[in-house]
């Protein structure tokens, strides 16, 4: 078992990832036990090529995505600490021995690189990335009522516990904002870690789609507040539904009855009957998911004692 494990997830980095390995070694000459793993993602550069000559332990995920590079690296890694950064050279690597100290004595289960609060809107080039980093981070934040700092950011570590208790669902660049959202329902304790953001080096090009990634994100961020939340969800959409059906029930229909005895549009009638059941119906659906929602933690947390215990077995 390793005492740290630094993952880079890659796909065609040959510009930078000799700096990024040779970084890493650099930093962690003192930490013990280290090993550099390189998840390839079927790139066709010669960035396996120059992460063998580095040093790195290179394996190779041949389903196309990020999510799924991080979902094979979590399985077949174990370590007491993992630093997980991108192969761009766009993270400080030597920042890897103060959020190491955060996992392994602070008692932490994840920490967030944090590029919003430093130099990333002055060193990112791309446009729409820093308005779509706010929104994102707003949106989470005011729906999950958390304080992370940074959702998107591919630089983290993260303890043992976390990695072997997470299940990984995403598929691509959207994995960063599934982990924020799941450490913070989860009630696991999150450190946001300020570091220098610097912008991809000439030549090394961003593999992320600001529009079609972006929108994904969004997407996710729906679909985990309605699993997450779901008395919530489905409460906001029940009392949506009940107060449509009175807008329209009320001046078309109870007004006129109560002044001529008589129901004179009866669609509506039908219309807002339907509402106020689909109402209903949501409203106990969420009651049911919650219930349900409830019983999925409780499992999480049976499944951090697991980990935990075959953490102290392994030590």
């Amino acid at each position: 078992m390793d005492n740290l494990a630094i993952l880079i997830p890659c796909y065609n980095e040959e510009k930078t990832i000799r700096k990024v390995i040779l970084d890493c070694k650099n930093v962690t000459q003192g930490i013990p036990n280290t090993n550099i793993y390189v998840y390839d993602n079927n790139s066709t550069d010669r960035t396996v090529e120059f992460a063998t000559e580095e040093g790195a332990i290179v394996r190779h995920e041949y389903v196309q995505g990020k999510g799924n590079v991080i979902r094979r690296m979590f399985r077949e890694v174990d370590a007491r600490c993992y630093i997980m950064l991108d192969g761009d050279d766009t993270y400080p690597a030597e920042e890897i021995p103060e959020m190491l100290n955060y996992i392994q004595n602070q008692g932490y289960d994840m920490v967030v690189g944090d590029r919003l609060s430093s130099s990333y809107f002055e060193e990112n080039k791309r446009p729409f990335h820093g308005i779509g980093n706010k929104m994102v981070r707003r949106s989470i934040n005011t729906f999950f009522k958390t304080d992370i700092q940074d959702i998107m950011t591919g630089y983290r570590a993260f303890s043992y516990q976390f990695v072997k208790s997470y299940p990984v669902l995403s598929k691509g660049f959207e994995i960063e904002t599934e982990m924020s959202i799941f450490v913070t329902v989860e009630n696991l304790a999150v450190k946001n870690h300020i570091i220098e953001y610097r912008d991809r080096p000439l030549g090394s090009i961003s593999k992320l789609n600001t529009f079609s990634d972006g929108f994904k994100v969004l997407g996710l961020i729906f679909t985990l507040y309605r699993n997450y939340r779901p008395f919530r969800f489905f409460g906001y959409l029940s009392l949506a539904l009940v107060l449509l059906a009175a807008l329209f029930f009320i001046p078309y229909v109870w007004i006129p009855f109560r002044t001529t005895g008589q129901v004179s549009h009866f669609p509506t009638l039908i219309v807002c009957g339907f509402c106020v059941l689909a109402g209903i119906i949501s409203f106990y659906s969420g009651l049911v998911l919650d219930a349900l929602q409830r019983k999925e933690r409780r499992e999480f947390e049976m499944r951090l004692i697991n980990a935990n215990n075959k953490l102290k077995q392994l030590k």
